[in-house]
């Protein structure tokens, strides 16, 4: 990891749920706009490491008979079902492009938001990290209810990357976006925020 800018020390980069199952055509899990956002989200990673930003890559990885998984969802770990991101399985694994390396933190979780169950906090508390930049699928759940948490955590700041994160369709993505906006979220392109100094 790059030296850490003094400007971005207190801040770190979330990656959530940019795997196979959610991003891959055919995927039993499919975000249809998370394809597309791939690139984008590569390119957010490669600012964050030359900023000397932590990357923490947010993922579900569920127990493959379903036990961690919501109610709601168990029957897709029935036999003969798809078992959507199952530990160890090529569906649980990042998109190609997108690699932990190094200093990255990988955190693993069983419901929507990243905070949920984990360490997440308590993580980013030990870090000094009081600023969250996200990135991934998908809006309406896991983008925003992380992001929801976050407010509530009174992290200072608080931004969505909005051509690095998706929904089903940018309808949808634009409304939950407009959401965050008006709880304090700011939501710059990737390229405003690459070209950001602060």
């Amino acid at each position: 990891m790059a030296e850490t800018d003094s400007k971005w020390k207190k801040t770190a980069l979330l990656v959530i749920d940019m795997q196979n199952d959610f991003i891959l055509p055919g995927g039993p899990m499919l975000v249809k706009g998370g394809q597309a956002i791939v690139p984008n989200v590569i390119k957010a990673v490669e600012v964050a490491r030359g900023r000397g930003i932590p990357i923490i890559w947010v993922v579900r990885e569920h127990d493959p008979l379903g036990r961690d998984v919501e109610l709601f969802r168990r029957h897709l770990y029935s036999p003969g079902k798809p078992k959507p991101t199952s530990k160890g399985s090529f569906g649980a694994e990042l998109v190609d492009g997108l690699e932990i390396k190094g200093d990255d933190y990988k955190l693993v979780k069983t419901r929507f938001s990243a905070f949920f169950n984990t360490h997440l906090h308590s993580y980013l508390q030990g870090a000094g990290i009081s600023n969250l930049v996200i990135t991934g699928v998908q809006t309406p759940n896991c983008i925003r209810q992380t992001v929801f948490d976050a407010v509530a955590l009174d992290y200072q700041s608080v931004t969505v990357i909005i051509d690095a994160t998706a929904a089903a369709t940018p309808e949808i993505h634009v409304a939950n976006i407009l959401d965050m906006n008006n709880i304090g979220v700011t939501a710059p392109t990737l390229a405003e925020w690459a070209e950001s100094n602060t």
